[in-house]
């Protein structure tokens, strides 16, 4: 960063994201992951027992390519998908041990990124920051499905 005084807030909110983002990739590249295949188990690891048409909508992609995604995670042993008793066509997807163990990982190295990058914040500025972002968030519309 260049230590102007002169950069918006919106500029300084992207190098926090930034500072966040380049620890999470290095994680999840030293992993040998993916970004979709990381964003894939985190869905699973919050949405037990979703099908893969859950995952192709909540990812944005199609169906074909969730297959291809859940096939490779599948390989590492972090998913497991079996067929529905009721509706052969669907499967269901569910985080391995394995699986479980890499998410609570990267959370825990997210918790440490996200201590280093506050730490000059005491505890009344942190929780400040936190209302003021809430707000901020509040008023983004959430993105709406494909």
């Amino acid at each position: 960063m260049n230590g102007s005084s002169r950069e918006s807030t919106l500029e300084l909110m992207r190098w926090v994201v930034w500072g966040q983002r380049r620890v999470a990739e290095e994680w999840i590249r030293e992993r040998g992951l993916t970004h979709e295949q990381s964003a894939v188990l985190a869905y699973l690891s919050k949405n037990p027992d979703a099908i893969q048409r859950d995952v192709a909508r909540a990812m944005r992609t199609s169906a074909p390519s969730v297959s291809r995604l859940l096939a490779g995670l599948e390989r590492r042993g972090l998913v497991e998908r079996q067929a529905q008793e009721s509706d052969t066509r669907s499967r269901r997807v569910r985080v391995t041990p394995a699986g479980s163990g890499l998410i609570q990982g990267f959370e825990e190295a997210m918790d440490g990124v996200e201590e280093s990058i506050l730490a000059p914040l005491g505890a009344a500025e942190r929780a400040r920051l936190h209302e003021l972002l809430e707000e901020l968030v509040s008023r983004i519309e959430s993105p709406s499905s494909p």
